[in-house]
């Protein structure tokens, strides 16, 4: 009793008691049996996939794979959402990839430690640059200009993914509603919902700029425009089942030999077959 406080033997009794009538209250028969696991699993999976579906709707399935099972019992299965349901990024941009664009800005250091920005505006269906810049001081003005240059003689897109940069004020958003161009807006530190474009740069970082000392706007410009035209034509993409932005016709053996083209100064190269 010395050790230990009064409070503290009260709790341990009271611990105790419950402990006691926790056990008397046990049913000594087992109730109804609970489904298997492999169909609690396969409803969680159903409802995580199919977001905007109901408990009818998931029962339904079931019954139609042969799984005899109450449309209550699903409803208590189904995992609970705090949210809305809302779909996935990955199935908005599918479904709207015909129509969409993303821009981006990225940074490139110069021989003499000046930063320069290279704004990129990148069109989903066939993974095209449609429009790219250089700039050392990136402003509304500046890039809502560029908005003109890429779409203001073209079938502007219906949506444009962007991040939420300060760079795009308010007369950059005036400009893009003023084309026709719907924004989706990104969340705070969130470049995961804007994969294409940044993969984009991952890419013109690894295959070009990562190996070259650029002196000034006009030396990086004539890169970027460099690397583009063999990104189109030439480079291959997995996500185009190994074809290019701009379709390239696989040549047989019957065309000739294989040659070997430099593009991008050296840095990466084409073949073809040409006829001796």
């Amino acid at each position: 009793m010395v050790i230990v406080k009064p409070e503290t033997v009260v709790r341990w009794q009271r611990k105790k008691f419950a402990s006691y009538w926790t056990r008397l209250s046990r049913r000594r028969h087992p109730g109804r049996p609970g489904k298997d696991r492999e169909i609690r699993d396969l409803i969680r999976r159903i409802a995580n996939v199919n977001v905007l579906w109901g408990a009818p709707r998931v029962h339904g399935e079931l019954l139609k794979l042969g799984i005899n099972i109450s449309e209550r019992t699903v409803s208590r299965l189904m995992p609970r959402r705090r949210k809305p349901p809302s779909q996935t990024w990955r199935t908005f941009l599918d479904n709207h990839i015909g129509e969409l664009v993303s821009i981006d800005f990225l940074t490139v250091p110069t021989a003499t430690f000046r930063v320069l920005f290279v704004l990129l505006v990148l069109a989903h269906d066939r993974r095209r640059i449609i429009h790219f810049n250089v700039t050392e001081h990136p402003t509304a003005e500046w890039t809502s200009q560029q908005m003109v240059e890429a779409f203001g003689e073209g079938e502007a897109p219906r949506l444009m993914i962007r991040d939420r940069d300060a760079v795009y004020g308010t007369t950059f958003r005036e400009r893009v509603k003023a084309l026709g161009i719907e924004e989706v807006v990104i969340a705070p530190h969130s470049p995961w919902q804007n994969p294409y474009v940044e993969r984009v740069i991952g890419t013109l970082r690894r295959e070009c700029l990562d190996h070259v000392v650029v002196l000034g706007e006009a030396h990086l410009r004539r890169i970027v425009r460099s690397y583009v035209a063999y990104y189109h034509g030439a480079r291959t993409h997995l996500a185009l089942d190994k074809d290019t932005p701009e379709p390239r016709t696989a040549q047989p053996p019957e065309k000739g030999r294989v040659v070997e083209i430099p593009q991008v100064r050296g840095l990466h190269h084409r073949y073809e077959r040409r006829a001796a």
